[in-house]
């Protein structure tokens, strides 16, 4: 059994989901102490509650009597099968982050599976859709992986009551990328910037893209306002870069107290401080590919040298990279 500190590092969600991943895929059984202690509230909430709901549903885990707040968990798998599931988060809690945590166990079924999560599409401390979609979903197909989706419905904060799709094959070790690398862009294409509004003014989401639009005139070729159905009132902007190789994007989330300038801004200063980096692996990407690459690139975290990183040119080495990279190694 693996004692887990989930305090250590970044102290937050992902020791959780990382943990959950891995003893699935291992077998391994694990404890899980001081979940989330680094953050303002501690313990389990919804969006994590219903990770360990899942992955416990995907491989017939036996788990410990856990709720909302707890600090800590047994977890112990059993055999992972593919199948039809729908997971509800029932608050906006990120389905996306839900999502990263499941299909890395799914791939390793032996039969395809169909998954519908509902909760939040896009929402603040989480990845947006569009950098799910757009993002990491193409790199690790680029691994190997055959993996589908699709934003059926939006959910914002705090109504949440958004939707996605995943349809998941099985992965096939003949199709693995032993070859695979994020170390180059490639030639830079033109950046796009969008302003998402759901049942709230129009103008809010034309003046964030006007900002982002003036500030980085060099690079944002085009603009666009989308007026977009959900649940409940959101709004978020988002930038995409598009090169040869893969495309970058960026989201800010617009919620009540926080002006437009500031969604607007945050957005700017996210990119100027990446294209400033001069490396191809934005650093929020860089720690959700880490247990894709183990798996899918190297056939098995066994093969995982911390030390060798050769294969990505990171932004920067966030707390969250670090972190991840400890937890992998102590299933090894």
């Amino acid at each position: 059994m693996i004692i887990i500190d989930g305090s250590k590092g970044e102290g937050g969600g992902q020791i959780l989901r990382t943990s959950l991943s891995l003893s699935a895929i291992t077998g391994k059984e694990i404890v899980i102490e001081k979940i989330r202690a680094g953050r303002e509230k501690p313990g389990l909430k919804r969006q994590h509650l219903t990770c360990v709901k899942a992955v416990a549903e995907i491989c017939s885990a036996e788990v410990s009597t856990v709720e909302v707040g707890a600090s800590s968990l047994e977890f112990k798998p059993g055999q992972i099968k593919g199948g039809n599931y729908h997971f509800n988060i029932g608050t906006a809690g990120s389905v996306t982050l839900v999502a990263q945590t499941i299909i890395p166990i799914l791939l390793m079924a032996k039969t395809p599976s169909r998954v519908t999560i509902t909760g939040g599409t896009h929402v603040s401390f989480a990845p947006t859709w569009d950098f799910f979609s757009e993002c990491y979903l193409p790199e690790i197909r680029r691994m190997g992986a055959n993996v589908e989706a699709s934003l059926e419905s939006y959910g914002f904060s705090p109504e949440g009551g958004g939707k996605i799709t995943l349809s998941i094959t099985p992965f096939d070790n003949s199709s693995r990328n032993k070859n695979y690398s994020l170390i180059e862009l490639g030639e830079f294409k033109g950046g796009t910037i969008t302003g998402v509004v759901s049942d709230i003014k129009r103008k809010i989401a034309e003046t964030e893209v006007e900002i982002v639009f003036k500030r980085l005139s060099d690079l944002i070729l085009g603009k666009e306002i989308q007026e977009v159905e959900s649940v409940g009132p959101g709004n978020y902007c988002i930038a995409k870069l598009q090169y040869e190789r893969a495309s970058v994007v960026f989201s800010s989330i617009g919620c009540i107290g926080r002006s437009r300038k500031t969604v607007a801004n945050e957005i700017v200063h996210a990119v100027q401080k990446f294209l400033k980096s001069n490396k191809a692996c934005e650093a929020h990407l860089a720690d959700q590919l880490l247990l894709p690459y183990c798996m899918f690139v190297l056939g098995g975290i066994n093969y995982f040298n911390p030390n060798e990183l050769e294969w990505l040119s990171i932004q920067e080495k966030s707390l969250h990279f670090t972190t991840n990279m400890d937890v992998i190694c102590l299933f090894k």
